[in-house]
């Protein structure tokens, strides 16, 4: 029996890198079709942010991030495979806000966590470090 767990971390990897980029183009239907019907999206970047639900739920979400800011953009982008189908998204943030004014740059992550070749869970960090620890990774 040959072993296909480095197939599937590598499916995983290009299943969220697939997302993640759609998502950056705006090919909601590319990004949607990598999300589960029932896919859960945390954000620890908004205070009392809750959880989001659902294909519409991912959308209100970003609309919602977003509306935060300015302008902004994503540099140094890095997908990582986390083991136990799950996988990590690291990047540079570059953003203005939209009520302050204020510029940023900051090293933020999403956490994936896939089954059945698809996103059943997203979790946004605006903090390298928590993600790397909320999915087991070394600094």
């Amino acid at each position: 029996m040959r072993d296909t767990q480095p197939a599937m971390s590598d499916e995983n990897v290009e299943l969220v890198r697939r997302g993640f980029m759609a998502t950056m183009e705006e090919d909601w239907p590319t990004a949607l079709a990598t999300l589960d019907p029932e896919v859960e999206v945390l954000d620890f970047d908004i205070p009392d942010a809750g959880v989001y639900r659902g294909p519409d739920g991912f959308l209100a979400w970003l609309q919602g991030w977003a509306e935060g800011w300015d302008s902004w953009r994503v540099e140094d982008i890095e997908f990582r495979d986390a083991g136990d189908d799950q996988v990590i998204a690291l990047f540079k943030l570059i953003a203005k806000g939209a009520h302050s004014g204020l510029e940023l740059e900051r090293q933020d992550a999403i956490t994936y966590r896939i089954r059945l070749g698809r996103i059943v869970r997203s979790e946004y960090f605006n903090d390298q470090r928590l993600a790397r620890e909320a999915v087991g990774l070394p600094d």
